[in-house]
């Protein structure tokens, strides 16, 4: 008897993510049918899905249509879409203009459960991403080389700090040094984040990355790789810190590889943080 197609939708932003979800989940034998957001989403990820479709930011009614048409029933989100467009490419189509009548505000989590609360009015479940790329999560503990005293009290107070503006919506990263917050990360995204804190640190930065407290791992996991070890790097930051168990490391060896070179410190850690010296 042959063995059932396993399907799988991806809803793909930008960046590295959806591309490196795609391999793994047709590596995992799965088919995968993948929705992209035109003027985000890498057209290399063409080659690595059985089936694409463009739509713009905003079109939710078509994004729903390509999933049911190509018999679709668990999809999940890959990749961001820049916050930035919200402002000036945005169509919002009558399906999307429906969920953003239900919403108090455009917060992150809050827009993303109704736009699945949507797709599951529709029999598809939003599932976690994270799930097919366990190798991708970044352990607890330090994996490059290990920080100083010094730079263990600005993680632990970096922890603090990113917490508290998470629970407010506003981003998930912090840029530290001696205990002064000297970035928090808004719309612009961490890499620009890392280089307004990182100019003004003039060398030795601490960059906290964290899941904010309220977030749901489906719709948005922290995520860093290369170009956030590149941003760090041409502002002379010493320390990048991410959550364990919350956050991708996209293009692992390559990041980490990148980070030695460097000569920063990468370490995996817990709210708790309870960072430890050693």
């Amino acid at each position: 008897m042959a063995m059932p197609i396993r399907k799988l939708g991806l809803i793909a932003g930008n960046g590295r993510f959806p591309l490196l979800f795609a391999d793994a989940a047709k590596q995992a034998g799965f088919t995968v049918t993948a929705v992209a957001h035109r003027g985000e989403t890498p057209e290399e990820l063409e080659k690595r899905v059985d089936e694409l479709h463009w739509i713009k930011v905003g079109q939710l009614g078509h994004l729903i249509e390509h999933f049911k048409a190509a018999g679709v029933d668990t999809v999940v989100m890959a990749g961001g879409i820049t916050k930035a467009r919200m402002f000036t490419d945005y169509r919002p189509d009558l399906r999307a203009l429906k969920v953003l009548a239900r919403v108090r505000h455009l917060k992150d989590d809050v827009l993303l459960r109704a736009i699945a609360e949507e797709l599951e009015s529709e029999g598809i479940t939003v599932g976690d991403a994270a799930h097919y790329l366990p190798g991708l999560i970044a352990e607890a503990g330090v994996l490059t080389t290990r920080p100083s005293s010094d730079q263990w009290e600005d993680i632990r107070f970096g922890v603090t700090t990113v917490k508290a503006i998470g629970r407010l919506e506003i981003g998930q990263c912090v840029v530290i040094k001696k205990r002064t917050v000297l970035a928090v990360e808004a719309i612009e995204g961490t890499d620009e984040t890392i280089r307004r804190g990182g100019r003004l640190a003039r060398g030795g930065a601490v960059v906290v990355k964290m899941a904010k407290p309220q977030q749901d791992l489906r719709f948005d996991i922290p995520a860093v790789g290369p170009a956030t070890i590149e941003s760090m790097r041409e502002v002379g930051a010493s320390v990048l810190a991410v959550e364990a168990g919350k956050t991708l490391l996209l293009d692992r060896v390559e990041l980490l590889d990148a980070a030695r070179r460097a000569r920063i410190a990468v370490v995996g850690i817990t709210e708790e943080a309870e960072a430890k010296d050693g």
